[in-house]
């Protein structure tokens, strides 16, 4: 019988619930959980579209050594021996561990204690680092603790909501759904988006504040100079609950206010605005994620912006507080079970001996790590010059989302022993591996995780393990014994890792940490089963219950007050003729990471399907790019190439680049190979938003568009980039020089058997090419090609995949590239919830669809996830304007 299973959603940090439906047929479809406190029903473009990742094209099925099929036993068997050689010649700092917000707690919990407690160092960091790690360390500083003070609600409640170095639109969707929900019933109520790029989250802005890069601590730290100065401090919490604020102010005193304007590039009346409004809004909540994060200044960032909320008494409160949005699934339960090579499990810290001395005790281990491990960027470095002589890689693709990532990639050549534990066959990554292990993705996976405001969740399995694919915790533990220690790595269920971790959140703690979860510490395997979301801290013997830290000014500093941080603004960096851009790194709507899951929905793709560049167009104009050209951008770390997209959605002098796209689905788009191995001095994060580059048009002789049924491989051009799409492939390509024959060309890359014979169309007066291959009715492969960027209806095209030809003049039709009148191009995807496209949006509003609600009741469009709202009305907006002219 068909069976729903509740879980929880493996992308963003918002942690939303999913019901998750298996057909007897074994189909699986899934939608938002609406009684899940995060998301309440809702589900983003990439949640709703879970389902259509979940097929095993692609999966590492088996343990491999040296790229040939092992069993487990003698693949687990060399991983422990390599590792026990290595630590007995060199040491235990000799090894590593480099692990994933994409794990669950219980993974990242045995990973943890493993390295720390038993192997004895603290070589164990995280691709959280490259997210939170700011966050962290702003807030111990400030708090004495990881503490993260709010809830979502906060959000709905504010009057007045702060969202800096957040584009919550498309990084977290359903976030951005609840805030424009709550603004919409309260239209009094107030956001201000703070970001250099006018994003898709703007649209619900009532004053955008475009930042210069590395602006936020001027600008928070100008916040609390006026605070002062206009007399909104809170004297009484300040005096009973904090000390340094006397410092703090004396150094945000440094800059006066045309010091502010040229530090934040912000009009003097744009500060004073903002200053005004912040000052006379009592529910305030300052919602701040990468962009604040990954900066070479990101924890003073994150401690201007905790300045402010403890000097006006602004937190811990309904609809008050700093709020840190975490990027990762479960970055939140990595960071409670000491993921950080700077921490200890529970939330206790490595540098302090009581705590070390507590983990040891309970653990049973020989000796705790005495000292913080390598942080992600130091471990690579480490890796590359031979102090790491064995590394294990779990559930992460550093190759592809490391700062320098030539340098990070060319240390994985040369390092003497490399394990890697992923889901997928082939990535960047893997390719550099000795063993690979095979682990257990969504659906199959059973654990925990945790998500921004401190909820944990249960990810559930509903689909058997595929073949002999385990879960990444049993893989640790069996490494574990075969290394000597049996004893303490008996677990024989997720069950029993989390009662095990809860146990160690309340020993010996009586309130003195703030991470408490003792009420589970009996948890048995039915109970784990049927445990619902609940926020920590819960000790034991206590009930669940929602809360916020700090109200009452108890913080987790030894005096138990929090510190006020004196930070300075860094100094701008200096444009110049060798690299006068500054490049800014993010994410994409409906792609995540390294596209080794979203890269599988045809769905996911429809709406930005190659890597692309945002530049404005006075700079376009300058470097001689047009709309659609190809550009080449150097640091002096690497070059790539992408397309260019000419907006005024971005400031002049700065670029805009995606992080997503990598060597299985691009020729040369590792964003991350442009980005310095610069990093904030307290948290190790590397800076991802302010890289100077420059940039040029690419020229190419000759531009092509394909499609086909079968995956591309081999292409031969000097630019390329597929992406999934219905009933098969499409193509972007570039090539520098002319091909012999286009018919083998396209033989070799589609994988065209020889029997089938290509229909052509040519046009010498224009250059253009074009070639069709069918099957019978069916169309195998199109290859479209011009020497300027191809002026072909993709979409069209690609759904030309999926139907019959059997009309002769349709299939000539196909080749030259144009639909016909019945068959009307959709355009570029807009909605990838519905896969409607912005030709039908133009046509419904020429219809009188003049607003995003008309057009959803038309279209549905914007209906389910919301997250294309903001882009509709754009297309509403420039199209009524240019109706007006």
């Amino acid at each position: 019988m068909a069976c729903e299973v509740k879980t929880t959603c493996p992308y963003c940090g918002v942690g939303c619930g999913v019901i998750a439906r298996v057909d007897d047929d074994g189909a699986v479809s899934v939608k938002g959980d609406p009684e899940h406190p995060a998301n309440f029903g809702r589900l983003c473009s990439k949640g709703s579209a879970l389902a259509e990742t979940l097929d095993l094209d692609g999966r590492l099925l088996h343990p491999e050594i040296g790229g040939r099929r092992a069993g487990w036993n003698e693949a687990l068997e060399l991983v422990a021996e390599r590792f026990l050689q290595s630590i007995a010649e060199h040491g235990p700092d000799s090894v590593a561990f480099y692990v994933s917000g994409q794990l669950l707690t219980e993974d990242y919990y045995v990973a943890n204690k493993l390295m720390k407690g038993f192997i004895g160092s603290a070589n164990i960091d995280t691709n959280s680092r490259l997210c939170m790690s700011s966050s962290v360390a702003g807030h111990r500083r400030a708090f004495g603790s990881d503490t993260v003070p709010g809830m979502y609600e906060d959000l709905e409640l504010a009057d007045l909501v702060v969202l800096t170095g957040s584009n919550l639109a498309w990084c977290h969707p359903v976030l951005y759904q609840r805030l424009a929900a709550a603004k919409a019933s309260r239209p009094e109520m107030k956001v201000v988006v703070i970001d250099p790029r006018q994003t898709m989250t703007a649209d619900i802005a009532d004053m955008h504040l475009a930042i210069a890069p590395d602006g936020d601590v001027a600008l928070f730290n100008g916040l609390l100079v006026h605070l002062t100065t206009s007399g909104a401090i809170d004297q009484n919490y300040v005096s009973a609950h904090t000390t340094g604020f006397a410092e703090a102010f004396a150094a945000a005193s440094a800059l006066n206010l045309d010091g502010l304007s040229a530090a934040t590039g912000l009009a003097q009346k744009q500060l004073r605005d903002f200053f005004r409004l912040f000052e006379t809004t009592e529910k305030v909540v300052t919602c701040y994620s990468q962009g604040v994060n990954q900066s070479s200044a990101g924890t003073d960032k994150v401690n201007a912006i905790i300045n402010c909320h403890l000097a006006t008494g602004r937190i811990g409160r309904p609809g008050m507080g700093p709020f840190s949005l975490t990027g990762q699934p479960n970055a939140m339960g990595g960071r409670e079970v000491g993921g950080l090579a700077n921490m200890l499990a529970a939330h206790m810290d490595i540098e302090k001996s009581l705590h070390r001395d507590q983990v040891r005790r309970f653990w049973g281990a020989p000796a705790v790590a005495s000292k913080p491990g390598l942080k992600a960027v130091d471990m690579f470095r480490a890796v590359a010059d031979g102090r790491i002589k064995a590394l294990w890689i779990m559930a992460t693709n550093p190759v592809v989302s490391m700062p320098d990532a030539d340098v990070v990639e060319a240390a994985l050549k040369a390092c003497p022993f490399v394990v890697v534990s992923d889901i997928l066959r082939d990535t960047d990554t893997t390719r550099h591996a000795h063993v690979l292990l095979p682990s257990l993705g969504w659906g199959e996976k059973d654990g925990t995780v945790t998500n921004s405001e401190r909820r944990i969740s249960r990810q559930r399995a509903f689909l058997d393990a595929p073949e002999e694919a385990s879960a990444d915790w049993w893989q640790l533990a069996e490494v574990a014994r075969r290394m000597g220690f049996s004893e303490a790595f008996g677990h024989a269920s997720s069950a029993e890792i989390f009662a095990e971790h809860a146990a160690l959140s309340g020993f010996e703690n009586d309130g003195r940490r703030d991470f408490d979860i003792g009420a589970h510490a009996s948890i048995d395997r039915a109970a784990y089963d049927c445990l619902e979301p609940f926020q920590w801290p819960q000790p034991k013997e206590t009930a669940p219950q929602e809360g916020r830290f700090f109200a009452d000014g108890r913080f987790y500093h030894p005096d138990g007050r929090a510190c006020f941080v004196p930070v300075q603004a860094p100094k701008a960096r200096l444009a110049d003729d060798a690299l006068p851009f500054t490049l800014n790194t993010g994410r994409v709507r409906d792609h995540w990471h390294t596209m080794t899951r979203t890269g599988k929905s045809a769905r996911l793709s429809a709406h930005i399907a190659e890597p692309f560049v945002e530049i404005h167009p006075s700079d376009a104009q300058t470097i001689g790019v047009a709309d659609a050209d190809l550009v080449r951008i150097e640091s002096p770390c690497g070059t790539v190439i992408v397309r260019a997209l000419v907006t005024a959605r971005q400031a002049p002098g700065n670029l805009f680049a995606a992080m997503h796209w990598n060597d299985q689905f691009a020729s040369k788009a590792r964003i991350d190979a442009l980005v310095p191995p610069i990093t904030d001095p307290f948290s190790g994060q590397p800076a991802s938003k302010n890289v100077a580059v420059k940039a040029a048009r690419f020229a190419a002789r000759t531009y092509g568009f394909a499609v086909s049924t079968a995956k591309p491989r081999k292409l031969q051009a000097v630019y390329w980039a597929i992406a999934k799409a219905e009933a098969g492939w499409r193509a972007e390509l570039a090539f520098d020089g002319a091909q012999d024959n286009w018919i083998d060309w396209c033989r070799q890359a589609f994988s065209i058997p020889g029997g089938i014979e290509p229909i052509g169309y040519t046009d010498r007066q224009s250059g253009e090419f074009r070639l069709a291959f069918f099957e019978g009715e069916r169309l195998f492969a199109a290859l479209f090609l011009s020497p300027r960027p191809v002026a072909v209806a993709r979409s069209w095209a690609v759904s030309q995949l999926a139907v019959p030809h059997a009309d002769l003049s349709k299939r000539f039709a196909v080749a030259a590239g144009r639909p016909g009148a019945d068959k009307p191009d959709p355009g570029a995807t807009v909605c990838s919830c519905f896969s409607v496209g912005v030709n039908q949006i133009t046509a419904a509003i020429r219809d009188g669809c003049h607003s995003v609600e008309a057009v959803g009741q038309r279209l549905s469009a914007g209906t389910n996830c919301g997250s294309c709202r903001s882009e509709i009305r754009g297309i509403i907006n420039g199209c009524l304007a240019a109706a007006a002219e």
